[in-house]
């Protein structure tokens, strides 16, 4: 078995990653039951599972949809029907879900990469109503995370310049580290730590190689997220 992240739960596979998810989700928005809640989106397969569920019959009533606002940690600079869109992932998976017009805050892709990634920041900002990160008030309720093969977790790529970036809440890719290679934006370190909790989703056998990097203590990308981080872990993933 792999030494593991610490606040690491390893559950049956990658329909129980989700499950726990939802009920994290479900149990924050009832612990809060009087202000807008913000959670920053990922792309992926487990991602994908969740939506899903928490548009389905077991979470769909159970979820305050007018009080949630949707953000995205990342996404490739193409059009939102493109196949490989995150927002056009988020939107099937939510179909039937009771979403207020306006709560899904998907990241602009109609000008240049570096006017759109200033476009998301003011929109960030706008909603947060600071232009500054206060550690006291978090930006996000929930962050979702996944691990990319090479460690990477939202576009923030191993050696590209995003990763160094501590001034930007949102910050240009112009060529992604992974297929597939288009452009991307993404959000900062800073940003992703501003918030009350984060999940990252590690499922299947390809993570199991990250994984092993992250506890041999390699700088990778995904070790570099900061706050109140736990680990969801299918067992295929975590090699027991």
């Amino acid at each position: 078995m792999l030494p593991l992240p610490k606040n690491s739960e390893i559950l049956a596979d990658a329909a129980a990653v989700a499950r726990a998810a939802a009920d994290r989700l479900a149990s924050l928005c009832a612990a809060t039951p009087d202000r807008p809640l913000a959670i920053c989106l990922s792309g992926g397969s487990t991602p994908k599972r969740l939506y899903t569920l928490l548009a389905g019959a077991e979470y769909r009533d159970v979820l305050p949809w007018d009080r949630l606002h949707w953000f995205f940690g990342d996404d490739r600079h193409v059009p939102w029907d493109d196949a490989v869109s995150n927002v056009r992932m988020a939107r099937e998976a939510f179909a039937g879900a009771p979403i207020p017009p306006g709560h899904v805050h998907g990241m602009p892709v109609s000008n240049a990469i570096a006017a759109d990634a200033a476009a998301y920041e003011a929109e960030l900002k706008a909603f947060y109503g600071a232009g500054t990160l206060d550690p006291e008030k978090p930006l996000f309720d929930l962050v979702l995370l996944g691990l990319g093969e090479d460690g990477h977790t939202a576009s923030l790529f191993p050696g590209k310049p995003a990763i160094a970036e501590r001034g930007a809440w949102v910050a240009p890719v112009p060529e992604a580290g992974l297929d597939p290679f288009v452009p991307r934006l993404t959000l900062t370190f800073p940003v992703l730590a501003s918030a009350r909790s984060v999940l990252m989703l590690v499922t299947g056998e390809a993570k199991r190689a990250p994984l092993r990097r992250l506890a041999e203590g390699e700088d990778l990308p995904a070790a570099r997220i900061a706050g109140p981080v736990a680990w969801l872990l299918d067992r295929s993933a975590a090699d027991t």
